[in-house]
């Protein structure tokens, strides 16, 4: 079986942690076991990743250093987070690979997400990424040109436009990847959003989601089974409430009611919710959404929630 796992944070940094380059390469070592798990099984996997906390450090040591160093722009921030990521993830794959005497590879594709230069999301962004500001450094922020916003009293970020993909650039290669046996690790944080101009691709200031790319990719690749991991085992209504319920398995047209009714926020659950709406109407193919650790007993039916065209 073919099958897009889209890793949640909690594959790479998690709470209660430094969140540091040692936390992040022992999270991957868990991760690549447990997708070298699902290989051993006979499944062909693509991996792809958030990179949320990754980037908005990268913005931090920016900011930290603007008066030493020349900024860099988004664009280049997603793609170094895409590398250093990717190599933390290829690195332990393939040592999990050569332990188990197994003749395969892992490796990152630096991966484009093409967007229309039309997305309304240009003209109203509300991604808030990076560090926090002070009012006393609002004069900055607007020396760069930045849209922001006040956050919940903490403090002042810059906020980008979040489009949507209309393709993954790389998506042939990725094919080529898999018939050769091999995994991909593909469209860290939603891929490197590039317009077209003038027939040539030109990098943007913007943050694609993760789990848009992934369900743009596996439905490109005709994936069997659509993976999206997070932090809970099973997704659950009324979350908090006397008629909190889990779910173990819900139609496209039952998830979709759920999502209008705020169920799933926009700001935690409501993309993966939406994304695998799309894909499973749109392929007729299932979506999984589990913790990472429980990827194989959910693919087996033991447990996770199943989003099924209905």
């Amino acid at each position: 079986m073919k099958i897009v796992v889209a890793l949640g944070g909690n594959a790479i940094s998690r709470e209660n942690e430094k969140g540091d380059i040692p936390d992040q390469a022992r999270n991957c070592r868990q991760t690549a076991e447990l997708i070298v798990d699902l290989v051993q099984d006979g499944h062909q996997v693509i991996a792809t990743h958030g990179n949320g906390p990754q980037v908005g450090n990268i913005l931090r040591r920016m900011e930290a250093a603007r008066n030493d160093v020349f900024s860099i722009p988004l664009d280049i921030c997603v793609a170094h987070s895409q590398g250093g990521i990717g190599y933390l993830l290829q690195r332990e794959m393939n040592n999990v690979f050569s332990r188990r005497g197994i003749d395969k590879v892992g490796y990152t594709i630096v991966t484009q997400s093409l967007v229309s230069s039309d997305d309304p999301a240009f003209k109203n962004p509300t991604k808030p990424i990076g560090p926090f500001f002070s009012a006393e450094q609002l004069d900055f922020i607007k020396e760069q040109g930045w849209d922001f916003v006040e956050d919940s009293g903490r403090g002042y970020r810059r906020v980008v436009a979040s489009p949507r993909p209309t393709e993954i650039v790389e998506s042939e290669l990725i094919k080529q990847v898999i018939d050769n046996g091999n995994v991909p690790i593909c469209c860290g944080g939603g891929g490197i959003p590039v317009i077209k101009k003038d027939g040539e691709l030109e990098g943007v200031e913007g943050v694609i989601d993760k789990d848009f790319a992934t369900g743009m990719l596996a439905a490109d690749i005709e994936a069997d089974l659509m993976v999206i991991t997070t932090g809970v085992e099973k997704l659950m209504i009324d979350f908090n409430k006397p008629t909190q319920k889990s779910l173990d398995s819900v139609t496209t047209t039952e998830a979709r009611k759920y999502y209008e009714e705020g169920q799933f926020p926009a700001g935690s659950m409501g993309p993966k919710m939406l994304a695998s709406i799309e894909f499973a109407e749109k392929t007729g193919k299932e979506v999984i959404i589990t913790l990472p650790e429980k990827m194989a007993d959910a693919i087996n039916g033991k447990t996770g929630t199943r989003i099924i065209k209905g």
